[in-house]
């Protein structure tokens, strides 16, 4: 495989470079280690570096010129998201669902309506979206989801509940997924709405997780009416726009940087804590457990390698997308005790506690696994459709 760039490609990396240090600043944005609080106390630094990035063109990068992004290649965009990760920099801008998600899904199924309303404040993060996808009883097998919406006229009349809907209280829209035919199957009975918020009928409730930050919420519906012109996609078309939405983010590049911030932080406690009276980074167990993140973070990066050859040959990227999810759940734990262990007595200490190892920053990620190893699907699911759809293992009904 030749892993080489071109020389136009070295010269994006340049300008991207340039631009990094000219506009980032390292201390006031960055994309590790901030919890939900500490990002609101910098929402005027973000909305500037935000901004920065949207006069760029680099804002939804891969979206097409027409609809404001810049039409960049798979290449480049990988190469700006790994050089804004190598800087510890937001790349995605502060719509994080938006553009992850809703905007592809826009682009790719909406009106021409609804693209010149809901693209331009996507791109320049004045309005904010959340997802509302899982159900107390549809979670893993979102199929099967019962939040129903029936046609009255002009309008769709919602009633249900969804659950762990990431960022619902500081979001102005939800694209919504529903049951609009009960008498089909659970795949082709789903659409797809884009709900403002604020609709009378609908309540958030706050969920507050167990590293005391709130980054879900509860959301209810009760005789919430939407229009039928912000349905995206034909009616029973849902199941097709969340799987479009979901295979938007394909590469996993951002994240292996982002993981090898964290275990270069870790080597760098790992000096200085002690452990059983000498230096953690001594002790063999804690070596081999670093060794087995690096050779993990290493097979990562070669498989996002392979997915974006894939890309470049137009092929397809299907369940092989699992096999990256599931080595990133497991290193957001082993990233979180392995931190705490090698901080012996100490690793028991939270934020608030005198001698906790750096105001506690480890041990809320330690207590933080629920967001990334539950979202996108349990380690459980990504096993099955590594099994299946990888392996050839028969299904079990």
């Amino acid at each position: 495989m030749d892993f080489s760039f071109t020389e136009k490609e070295e010269a994006f990396r340049n300008e991207v470079r340039e631009f990094l240090a000219e506009h980032h600043d390292s201390e006031g944005v960055r994309a590790d280690g901030a919890d939900i609080e500490s990002a609101m106390d910098k929402l005027p630094k973000l909305l500037a570096w935000n901004q920065a990035l949207y006069e760029k063109g680099w804002v939804g990068f891969s979206w097409p010129r027409e609809f404001g992004g810049s039409g960049g290649g798979i290449v480049e965009q990988m190469i700006l998201k790994q050089e804004c990760g190598d800087a510890r920099a937001p790349i995605l801008g502060l719509s994080y669902m938006g553009l992850a998600w809703v905007g592809p899904g826009i682009i790719q199924y909406g009106t021409d309506a609804q693209k010149k309303r809901f693209i331009p404040p996507i791109l320049k993060a004045e309005e904010h979206w959340c997802t509302g996808y899982s159900e107390p009883g549809s979670g893993s097998d979102l199929a099967s989801l019962q939040c129903r919406a029936e046609r009255d006229g002009d309008d769709y009349v919602i009633n249900g509940q969804k659950i762990w809907t990431s960022l619902a209280m500081w979001a102005q829209w939800m694209i919504l997924l529903v049951r609009t035919d009960p008498t089909a199957s659970k795949h082709l009975g789903i659409s797809c709405l884009l709900v403002p918020m604020d609709s009378e009928g609908l309540e958030v409730r706050p969920i507050k997780a167990m590293n005391g930050e709130t980054p879900f919420a509860e959301v209810f519906f009760d005789n919430v009416r939407v229009p039928v012109e912000n349905r995206l996609g034909a009616e029973g078309q849902g199941w097709d726009v969340t799987k479009h939405a979901l295979a938007n983010e394909r590469s996993s590049i951002a994240e292996v940087t982002a993981l090898h911030h964290n275990l270069d932080d870790l080597k760098s406690m790992a000096g200085e804590c002690r452990l059983n009276g000498k230096p953690a980074i001594e002790d063999a167990g804690i070596r081999q457990r670093l060794a087995r993140m690096q050779s993990t973070i290493e097979a990562m990066r070669l498989n996002g390698l392979r997915f974006l050859t894939k890309q470049l040959r137009g092929e397809p990227i299907g369940a092989e997308t699992s096999v990256n999810k599931l080595l990133r759940t497991e290193m957001d734990v082993e990233t979180g005790r392995l931190a705490c262990d090698m901080q012996g007595g100490h690793g028991v200490l939270t934020g608030k506690s005198p001698g906790a190892v750096q105001g506690g920053r480890w041990q809320k990620n330690s207590l933080s696994w629920p967001t990334t190893v539950i979202g996108g699907g349990t380690p459980n699911i990504q096993r099955n459709v590594i099994a299946e759809r990888l392996l050839g293992l028969p299904h079990d009904s």
